[in-house]
């Protein structure tokens, strides 16, 4: 018999990854014969490199190596740097992002340089630098037409012709130091409206809509970035909840004639969430201050005179949705949450966009709904004007399965696609008639196949099969998967939990069990999908853990997150601890030895569940990163749910942790990087200083120069240690 190697921490965060090798930023070409995707490498699981499935032979192949283009590493400029930190991946080296042209032209933004890439077809590649500046060229776009490429570079907007090389500036020049810049997004817009952008192509190329951004009524906070060498202090624009936001026009560009148009204005209570074209009329979406009503707008050359077409209202507050899918001219798909039933409350679903110039005897208008339920739709994904059908996603059979669907665009009801039992996320073929499916389950991670529109495999891009071959496979004989149940929230409705069980698990022996929060809004944790390498870590040390996603999070519906509404820290904690009476009520659990942990919102859930929940309910207590009064947090975030400080004053006082520190007793680990702007460290060091002067005893573990996340290797092993040496202290009796 063979023995299995133990899983340890420096293996946890090796290269390769023990889940196999995944391809992210899946896309496919114009012309449909290839799928391209960016996969690390073997030896560095951080670094990318651009790779290509050939559709027509199934093979896969190295497209674009980054040290191809440029072999040395650059520092990367502090735009690029927040730009990353917004969008989750400011770990990733080489190429991290990419984008199509023509069938054969490929532009690659690395090292703030822009490669134009042109293949040939013996997959021959030619590359050559677009701009060749001293600045840092970042956001490169190519046109619909692949005419130009466009890009900032020092807060401005330039485009490239394509073909005779020539530079032109777009916007004006940017004023740094009165907070003027030109189409780029604002700090709330990239944190939280997942708006990475501040400009958009037409469909013909002819016309260009960009923001300029002034941020000088936005008040700068003073962020002391500690890192390891030296310290500097950083003077930050952060609006803070009920503070001022930044002003934000749109402006039309036509580049033949290159004349300027003001469009509208935005702010300081009104954001620009959206922006989208249809051929060449513009629409765009606001959002009230209140965050309860979308207002769509369009406009059309050659005034660009807008006026409003179409509203979204909500009694708490709207969601967001990027779904805007063109069938025709006049025919618009989009999502909204609209009300069910009395008892359900709203859930979002596929509607068409009540157009101006649609008479309103047009059949769109007497049905304008495409789907109904009790059950969400996550994103429109694809029309098939062939077929007549429409492609989305989302959680019609279960919230802890996301699932490819499609409707009949006549109406009808929904059909299933993809496999049940696991999750999905799908990018669909232009012409939608074959679909990239990633799908992972308890049993299996991460797999990526090409299949038909009707849902069957064509190939494997990555069958990420578990055989001898596979990183985890040394591993596998110990393997567990979390088993899945629920549980009735104080109002009735459903409360998804997993719990994860130890290896050889005895039901006659107690175990220390580590309950894993979040329980912010638009997130998910409970789902059937590959585990967390680091609860399969945690569960070898003899642990259960436990999640449960209380109310206010995702793919729930309306009601079930406006639980929240003006009053965060209450519901969300009354949820975790019937999470906690749950599991006091079993055997194999040590009701002695429960730990809770949690990141973020996470960090802010655990305090204020171990400052609420009765005297020696947990035994140990990590937050990292912890929100620890909302009046310190953003505007968009913070407001849509709690409103102003000033509207709800008892609000953020009993949300806030400040007004619970009296009940501390848990034994607490507090982590934070000293260089986080977006939880800014002063969350942290203000409970530090309040816990000291109530003679509150707690530890700290800061990380220099880290921001949101604590990441590489490296730091990600001391995190994991200091974790463990924390819990194993408090849970399994391990020396002091």
């Amino acid at each position: 018999m063979t023995n299995t190697p133990e899983l340890t921490i420096e293996r946890l965060f090796a290269s390769p990854k023990l889940t196999g090798p995944a391809p992210q930023n899946v896309k496919f070409s114009p012309d449909g014969q290839r799928v391209t995707f960016l996969k690390n490498r073997k030896d560095n699981a951080q670094h990318f490199d651009l790779w290509q499935f050939d559709v027509a032979s199934g093979a896969q192949s190295l497209l674009i190596k980054s040290d191809w283009l440029d072999p040395n590493d650059v520092e990367l400029d502090e735009a690029e740097k927040a730009l990353r930190e917004r969008q989750r991946i400011a770990t990733r080296k080489g190429i991290v992002s990419y984008h199509w042209g023509s069938a054969d032209q490929i532009l690659v933004p690395f090292n703030g340089t822009l490669y134009l890439v042109t293949l040939s077809d013996r997959d021959e590649i030619d590359a050559r630098a677009l701009t060749q500046s001293q600045g840092f060229e970042y956001d490169a776009k190519i046109s619909p037409n692949g005419q130009y490429a466009s890009f900032i570079r020092d807060g401005s907007l330039y485009s490239v012709d394509l073909i005779s090389g020539q530079e032109t500036p777009i916007s004006p020049a940017a004023a740094a130091d009165a907070g003027v810049s030109y189409g780029v997004a604002e700090f709330v817009a990239q944190e939280e409206m997942s708006r990475y952008t501040g400009y958009w192509w037409s469909a013909s190329d002819r016309y260009l809509a960009y923001t300029e951004l002034n941020e000088s009524g936005v008040d700068i906070i003073d962020r002391l970035d500690v890192a390891k060498d030296e310290s500097q202090l950083v003077a930050q624009r952060y609006p803070r909840a009920g503070r001022p936001n930044a002003i934000v026009d749109l402006h039309i560009y036509e580049l033949e004639t290159g004349q300027h148009t003001k469009l509208a204005s935005f702010g300081p209570d009104t954001y620009l969430a959206r922006v989208n074209w249809n051929q060449d009329e513009i629409w765009f979406q606001a959002v009230n201050r209140e965050q309860t009503c979308i207002s769509y707008h369009r406009a059309l050359a050659p005034d660009w005179r807008s006026e409003p077409a179409h509203s979204e209202n909500q009694t708490s507050w709207v969601n967001l949705s990027s779904d805007f899918v063109t069938v025709d001219p006049h025919n618009i798909l989009i999502t909204e949450e609209k009300l069910q039933s009395d008892d359900t409350g709203a859930f979002r679903h596929i509607r068409w966009l009540p157009h101006p110039d649609l008479p309103t005897t047009d059949e769109k208008h007497r049905r304008p709904e495409l789907t109904s339920g009790d059950w969400p739709v996550s994103a429109i994904l694809a029309v098939n004007e062939e077929t007549r059908q429409v492609f989305f996603s989302g959680h019609k059979d279960t919230p802890l399965e996301q699932h490819l669907y499609s409707v009949s665009l006549t109406g009808g009801p929904p059909v299933r696609i993809t496999q049940a039992g696991k999750s999905w996320s799908v990018m669909m073929a232009p012409n939608g008639a074959s679909f990239v499916g990633r799908s992972s389950g308890p049993e299996h991670p991460a797999q990526t196949g090409l299949y038909t529109a009707s849902g069957e495999l064509i190939t494997w891009i990555e069958e990420n099969r578990l055989d001898s071959s596979h990183p985890y496979a040394p591993y596998l004989a110990r393997h567990t998967v979390p088993e899945f149940g629920q549980l009735k929230a104080e109002d009735g409705q459903d409360l998804y939990y997993s719990i994860h069980k130890p290896a050889g698990f005895r039901p006659t022996q107690q175990y220390p069990v580590i309950l894993e929060v979040y329980g912010g809004p638009h997130a998910q944790t409970v789902t059937r999908e590959w585990e967390r390498m680091g609860d399969n870590f945690y569960t070898r040390q003899g642990y259960i853990v436990f999640r449960l996603d209380n109310r206010g999070s995702a793919h729930r519906g309306k009601r079930f997150e406006d639980t929240i509404y003006r009053k965060t820290g209450a519901a969300e904690v009354r949820d975790q601890l019937t999470g906690v009476e749950w599991l006091k009520q079993q055997d194999y659990v040590d009701p002695s030895r429960i730990a809770i942990q949690g990141w973020s919102y996470g960090g802010y859930m655990t305090l204020m569940t171990i400052l609420q929940a009765p005297i020696g309910t947990f035994a140990a207590a990590i937050s990292g990163a912890p929100v620890t009064d909302w009046s310190l947090y953003d505007t968009f975030y913070t407001e849509r749910y709690m409103g102003t400080p000033e509207a709800n004053p008892e609000g953020y006082k009993h949300s806030s942790v400040f007004s619970h520190l009296d009940r501390l007793t848990t034994p607490l680990l507090l982590i934070h990087g000293m260089a986080d702007d977006n939880v800014t460290f002063d969350n942290s060091t203000r409970l530090m200083a309040a816990l000291q002067e109530r003679g509150k005893h707690f530890e700290l573990m800061t990380y220099p120069g880290q921001r949101h996340g604590i990441t590489g290797p490296p730091l990600e092993r001391h995190l994991m240690t200091t974790r463990m040496q924390f819990l194993n202290r408090h849970l399994q009796g391990g020396p002091a």
